[in-house]
């Protein structure tokens, strides 16, 4: 029992200020959102843009995606275990990046026709820069004080003091 609460309790903790909530608003957010949209508009944003990206077995990887964005968005906006939820977002941004952004770099990005170079690069990957450094810092620092990982790690208050 000792084991699973120092392991909880570590995953939870945070010291980070409460300004925190507006990363977590951010980031949550458009996780969320961009999760949903992968099953409101599957051709476009989900199933279909995969496919054309080139990745494997699309009709499995575009769901599983938006319903990881979806799950871990909203724990992230929550602050409910949100080093844990901001781990795979940390790689779903890179993957993002090496595999639909990366090819802009030498003209090979089957979802950027026409687009080459830094700066169409740098332009594209805006988005998913931002989500990155968001989740990074999320995984780093924790939820912050405005958070249900923050309540969760409050030291319980005695009986006889709360009755004061």
């Amino acid at each position: 029992m000792t084991r699973l609460s120092n392991w909880q309790t570590r995953l939870t903790s945070t010291n980070a200020p409460a300004a925190v909530v507006l990363i977590r608003a951010y980031a949550g957010a458009v996780f969320l959102f961009e999760g949903i949209q992968k099953f409101l508009y599957p051709d476009d944003l989900g199933t279909g843009r995969f496919d054309k990206a080139g990745i494997p077995a699309p009709w499995f990887f575009g769901p599983m995606d938006g319903a990881f964005e979806i799950v871990c968005g909203a724990l992230i906006l929550a602050g409910l275990l949100t080093r844990l939820a901001a781990a795979p977002m940390v790689v779903n941004m890179l993957g993002a990046l090496l595999i639909t952004k990366l090819p802009i770099l030498w003209s090979d990005a089957p979802l950027f026709d026409g687009e080459s170079g830094w700066w169409d690069f740098i332009h594209e990957s805006r988005t998913d820069l931002a989500q990155l450094c968001g989740s990074l810092f999320l995984l780093i620092v924790g939820a912050g004080v405005y958070s249900v990982d923050a309540r969760l790690n409050r030291p319980a208050v005695p009986a006889e003091a709360g009755s004061r």
